[in-house]
């Protein structure tokens, strides 16, 4: 995974980037549109449109022959038949554009999640750091792990071991807005882990991982390096979109638009869908 998330990092680093002082509706609009265009593409070279065309006449001519037999009960239930025929055959011809547009959507929503569904600490308000040791980390005793932050973060308490789930967590506390590189040693291998105390549409991380799923589903920074440490969190505080004075999860305007987008489009670029 990290051949495919290294290069989409940078790319919406870069598309992001004059959107991050804006509203965050305002970039999520772009990429909304982007999405819906590629959309189109992709349905319209993968899709049988003749066949979805005809399949789409054949439905609303069922439609108006209830309309016009609504008198006729059986000639009703035939139709009906009839539509719940050609829908099903609707959906086999859509199934082969969804194979090819589902592993790409999921790699762009797995990287705008990184910009839209969290927000920078804040100076002054305390977050945690976790660790993760992997299946194989000793019980016996407190590991001699230990957290350095850079000047402005302050390490506000020892650390907290949990035998049972192999975690150390301590508390910090940003003291000053920036972009910092907390390290954390164990057992003379030293990992590092993002912190930003920014505000704005930008890429956190909130936890760095090691294995091919984790790596799918939390692409927003390289893996962690092989060793005892499996994971390090950051507490990140989630945050939605406004929408007119609505709070909206940034998954939910990015669909709405993107399918208003496409249904808006498809007559442009002659996409039957």
């Amino acid at each position: 995974m990290s051949l495919i998330n290294a290069p989409l990092r940078v790319l919406f680093d870069i598309v992001l980037a004059p959107f991050s002082d804006w509203p965050p509706l305002v970039g999520l609009t772009l990429i909304s549109l982007l999405t819906a265009v590629g959309l189109l593409v992709v349905f319209k070279h993968t899709s049988n449109q003749k066949a979805l065309d005809a399949v789409k006449r054949k439905i609303h001519a069922g439609l108006f022959e209830i309309r016009l037999f609504n008198d006729d009960f059986r000639q009703i239930v035939r139709s009906q038949l009839e539509i719940l025929r050609h829908n099903l055959s609707y959906l086999r011809h859509s199934s082969v554009p969804l194979v090819w547009t589902l592993p790409p959507l999921v790699l762009v929503i797995a990287q705008l999640q990184f910009h839209y569904g969290y927000e920078g600490l804040a100076v002054g308000k305390p977050a945690l750091v976790k660790v993760e040791l992997g299946s194989g980390h000793s019980t016996d005793s407190k590991p001699a792990m230990v957290l350095t932050t850079p000047d402005g973060i302050r390490v506000d308490t020892p650390a907290v071991w949990i035998p049972s789930l192999g975690e150390m967590t301590w508390r910090i506390v940003p003291e000053v807005p920036g972009d910092y590189e907390l390290s954390i040693m164990n057992r003379g291998e030293t990992v590092t882990k993002t912190a930003r105390v920014v505000s704005g549409t930008v890429r956190r991380s909130p936890v760095r991982v090691r294995g091919f799923l984790d790596e799918l589903l939390y692409p927003a920074e390289p893996p962690v390096p092989a060793g005892e440490i499996q994971a390090i969190h950051v507490s990140y505080p989630e945050t939605n979109v406004s929408v007119f004075g609505f709070e909206l999860h940034w998954m939910i305007v990015y669909f709405v638009l993107s399918i208003v987008f496409a249904f808006v489009l498809r007559g442009p670029f002659g996409v039957t869908i």
